[in-house]
């Protein structure tokens, strides 16, 4: 088992120690509260996702003794259920869990996978040249090995207290018997040209005359249902094997644009365990998965280089800039490691760092950072790209009453994914978050399509634990490439700053990918922007969809535990609730 222990209590440190999560005179709530307002605590456990439905049935879950695990579960196909443009039994993830007896943490990685019939040069078309990016995202190309369900199960195994079989119960009610459409999936519906050329979307999402369903209407899924009771009957299997997954390779390989997939790839799909990527900032442990997901690794190294060149000078700035470097090394390092090494110990190698935190100024922009050369590296022979950013995508926290916690994100891509839907779901397009061309200025790329290769990833789902070893935060969003960013953003304004964790996930956000400097439009937006205008930055103001979900534990000054605090993102249709 592969895990890494992060330490053990130590009361005379607890003693010692005020942590800079404390807040006020706290009033701990005897019922199930709705966290989205300031102060809102949980006694024992919570939940925070995407969904209020998906958020009653996780607490459902842990109500009837269910584990962190188990509760993910059940808020994952839900999720498939009332939020499909995000994720779905059709799509992957990366999981990260805490176990509080333990202190250890397990990474999960249920990416998918590249067929094996996939070619760096799937992407072009017939004429040699790429094909459009939204013809590449709906087509049969576009669609991974589904890895969800199989991670899922095999965490279960190892994590999960309640039966499998219970834990479909909420999705399939939901499912069968419909549920109003929430205010994201209208809007998603209602901007949505290509879903409705799929026969069975067609009949789910869209009335008789072609409309969208709009908000408050009813959706029922009953091939979803069935679907479901499949998959609690025979595990995940039934999605892996069989006549299910028989129609999925059909749905895959139909015109126009068909993919490779066959019922072999399907089959021979396996989850990883991965060595949790684990480093030290400030007072704090911060646990993530590593790669083929860039954005642990990418906002560890973005939070080093802040502790080397922040000055006196705008903090916007120097957020801005770290992350320029912090993506022009994830554009030319990370890839699939089971393909390409990944320098992640070089990335993170503090002599290397301290001399990247030389090129930054306190007063001006470096612009267009240039990937370094980390310890154990030989050159910069490929190229630094970065892919297309997509959004279809969803991220939950999750504690349980024994101090267990989750930070789940789960995706399909692309809003709606590929377009193409079988038994009631979703097939993903993950196989656009590899570069589309093999090649850049005649050089190979490291992120290319290659056959069973995981795509790179920016889901950045984490972990916080205190010095001894105790869970603190757990946090993560959906965005795409903007993931990293609103990611290190709120870990800044709730492990540095006086914010409560919903003030941290609503606080507008401002992020750079080795571009333009990105910032939220809000009040004081055109001020900052003139600010770092004045320091060199190309600014973008624009409305920012987020994602952000996170549990905070909070202690008092002598290290007692006083309950959970919630943070539900205001962009988006999701709670936290606890009891």
């Amino acid at each position: 088992m592969i895990a890494s222990r992060v330490g053990l209590l130590n009361a005379r440190a607890l003693m010692r120690r005020t942590l800079l999560i404390i807040g006020c005179a706290i009033t701990l709530l005897p019922t199930a509260t709705t966290a989205r307002e300031p102060q809102t605590l949980a006694k024992t456990q919570m939940v925070a996702a995407a969904n209020p439905m998906a958020s009653d049935a996780g607490l459902a879950i842990l109500r009837a003794g269910g584990s962190a695990i188990d509760a993910a579960i059940a808020v994952q196909l839900v999720l498939g259920v009332v939020e499909p443009q995000a994720s779905g039994i059709g799509g992957g993830g990366f999981l990260v869990h805490y176990d509080a007896r333990s202190f250890q943490v397990t990474a999960w990685d249920g990416r998918e996978t590249a067929p094996a019939g996939a070619r760096d040069t799937m992407f072009l078309g017939g004429d040699g040249k790429l094909l459009s990016f939204p013809q590449a995202v709906v087509s049969g190309l576009s669609v991974g090995v589904p890895g969800v369900m199989r991670m899922l199960e095999e965490a279960h195994r190892r994590h999960g207290k309640l039966p499998w079989h219970d834990l479909f119960t909420p999705a399939i009610r939901l499912a069968e018997n419909g549920f109003p459409v929430p205010p994201r999936l209208a809007n998603a519906l209602a901007t949505e040209t290509a879903l409705r050329n799929d026969p069975q979307a067609r009949t789910i999402y869209f009335n008789d005359d072609g409309s969208p369903k709009k908000r408050g209407d009813t959706i029922r899924n009953p091939a979803l249902a069935a679907t479901m009771r499949l998959l609690a009957e025979h595990g995940a299997d039934a999605l892996h094997a069989g006549p299910l997954a028989a129609e999925f390779v059909a749905v895959v390989q139909r015109e126009p644009r068909p993919g490779t997939m066959t019922l072999e790839d399907l089959a021979a799909y396996r989850p990883l365990e991965r060595t949790p990527l684990c480093r030290p900032y400030r007072d704090w442990t911060i646990c993530g998965i590593g790669p083929p997901s860039s954005g642990p690794l990418a906002v560890l190294q973005a939070l080093a280089l802040l502790r080397r060149s922040t000055g006196q000078t705008l903090f916007a700035h120097h957020v801005a800039e770290v992350s320029r470097l912090a993506f022009a090394d994830r554009d030319r390092w990370v890839a699939d490691p089971g393909f390409l090494p990944v320098p992640v110990d070089g990335l993170l190698d503090g002599a290397y760092l301290d001399k990247r935190a030389r090129l930054l100024s306190d007063d001006r922009s470096i612009g267009k950072a240039k990937p370094g050369l980390p310890p154990g590296t030989a050159s910069t022979d490929m190229p630094a790209v970065p892919e297309k950013p997509q959004g279809g995508t969803s991220h939950m926290a999750i504690v349980d009453r024994d101090g267990n916690a989750v930070s789940f994100t789960t995706t399909i891509e692309a809003s709606f994914g590929a377009r193409r839907s079988v038994g009631g779901f979703l097939l993903n397009n993950e196989l656009t978050d590899f570069n589309l061309s093999p090649v850049d200025e005649g050089r190979p790329v490291a992120n290319r399509a290659q056959p069973g290769k995981r795509p790179r990833s920016s889901m950045t789902p984490l972990i916080v634990l205190d010095r001894d070893g105790r869970f603190v935060l757990a946090i993560g969003s959906a965005g795409g490439t903007r993931i990293i960013g609103d990611v290190l953003q709120t870990l800044l304004h709730a492990l540095d700053g006086p914010d409560t964790l919903q003030q941290a996930i609503a606080t507008p956000r401002l992020l750079n990918r080795n571009g333009a400097t990105e910032i939220e439009s809000h009040a004081d937006a055109d001020h900052l922007a003139g600010e770092l205008r004045a320091r060199g930055h190309e600014v973008v103001i624009a409305p920012h969809q987020g994602g952000l979900h996170g549990i905070r534990a909070r202690y008092d000054d002598v290290g007692r535990f006083l309950g959970y605090e919630g943070g539900a993102d205001p962009r988006r249709d999701g709670v936290a609730i606890g009891d």
